[in-house]
């Protein structure tokens, strides 16, 4: 549990973000060696953390004016202290959703840039097994994770600990989209215009079409190909791809109520289309073992966060796709805000060079209204709230 704030707390937590909201660098470096660059008034009637306070101090930019010197400098020194990127106040906005509202072009890169270091130390301390360590109640660790804000983790008793896992596990029962089997296992309800998965969750909608035909173009550029496309939903890419004719059709699909509506519509019998029940995870290391090579792939899954989509390219793309193939995959990692959106297509173009690929990106505009229109009635949540799509195209570097 957590200790209660000491009155000396609160006074050295609205010092720091005062300071903050001042810009005053020298007096911030001086209080930030006592105490956190991630704390909260909790006397404020609206909880804010010393970059929330440094950023909106920054107010409105003007055309072509950018942040004065001394509010970039809090920024950098911020978050040289620990400073949460993705950290929420209470309207919900993150420092970079603030910068981006302000029109503060600079100090929202810096946001970016530093969602992005963030996210790849993270993951990389998570490959190299280095993390919080239950039994060390020395140490703590900032968390980032793709959906939430940071937090602290703490030594928590075994009564604590059981609390919180019967907590999360009930959260997984009831949003099927946090697990991938419990999603399988989920009941779909195919809708006009709609794919939902048992917990309300929109798995597709007929907006993506431009998107989806679009990915076909870019993947496959003349017939006789040989394609795969992973996760098949309402199929509005596998339609796409068929359009341009090619040798051999692969499709990946785990879900058994899509495999029933594949056999409804016929795919199963389609002239060089190859149906493959199950997960991507069980059936591409047999393809890889049978040589199978493939001209352009397509990922597209639910359910599934972006380590799924990492190990897809570093492990399987790479030995199942043709020297001069192309691959691409539908970018929609945090999509539902924008300084979410811009951090991993940073990161995962940072991830597919390591992986052996270069990144083309092009631009298409959604549908306009789309985010607050009715076309999110009856879904748990919006998935995309943004206006732009930056759609991948990868190839081998050469």
């Amino acid at each position: 549990m957590a200790e209660q704030a000491t009155e000396e707390d609160i006074l050295l937590a609205k010092r720091i973000i005062s300071a903050a909201e001042r810009h005053d660098v020298p007096a911030l470096k001086v209080l930030l060696k006592e105490g956190s660059a991630n704390v909260q008034d909790p006397t404020a009637s609206v909880a804010t953390s010393p970059l929330h306070a440094a950023i909106i101090a920054c107010g409105k930019a003007e055309e072509g004016k950018e942040a004065a010197v001394d509010a970039v400098q809090t920024v950098e020194l911020l978050l040289q202290n620990g400073a949460i990127w993705n950290d929420l106040n209470k309207e919900d906005e993150t420092p970079g959703c603030i910068a981006l509202r302000l029109g503060q072009k600079k100090i929202y890169d810096m946001m970016v840039e530093a969602g992005v270091r963030a996210e790849i130390l993270f993951a990389k301390m998570a490959a190299l097994g280095l993390g919080g360590d239950a039994d060390d109640e020395e140490e703590e660790e900032d968390e980032i994770s793709e959906e939430q804000p940071a937090a602290k983790k703490q030594k928590v008793s075994e009564e604590d600990a059981k609390a919180i896992q019967e907590a999360v596990e009930e959260q997984v029962l009831d949003d099927v989209s946090l697990d991938n089997r419990a999603y399988l296992k989920s009941q779909l309800r195919y809708k006009p215009g709609i794919l939902l998965d048992e917990s309300d969750n929109a798995v597709m909608m007929d907006w993506e079409t431009q998107i989806m035909q679009r990915h076909a173009e870019t993947l496959i550029p003349k017939s006789g190909l040989r394609t795969m496309n992973v996760g098949h939903g309402m199929g509005i890419v596998d339609t796409a791809i068929l359009t341009h004719d090619p040798a051999e059709h692969h499709i990946i699909e785990a879900h058994p109520q899509v495999h029933a509506r594949l056999r409804e519509q016929g795919w199963y019998d389609k002239p060089n289309v190859t149906i493959h029940e199950g997960r991507w995870q069980d059936i591409l290391p047999k393809l890889v073992e049978q040589g199978v090579v493939l001209d352009a792939i397509y990922y597209d899954t639910f359910a599934e966060d972006y380590a799924a989509l990492k190990e897809f390219f570093a492990e399987y793309v790479i030995q199942l796709l043709a020297k001069d193939g192309k691959f691409g995959w539908y970018n929609g990692l945090g999509a539902d805000r924008q300084i979410c959106y811009d951090v991993y297509t940073k990161v995962a173009e940072i991830d597919l060079y390591e992986a052996g690929f270069d990144t083309a990106w092009e631009n298409i505009d959604v549908p306009s209204g789309l985010h607050g229109s009715k076309q999110w009635e009856g879904t748990r949540r919006p998935y995309w709230t943004i206006d732009v799509y930056r759609l991948p195209v990868n190839t081998f570097v050469k």
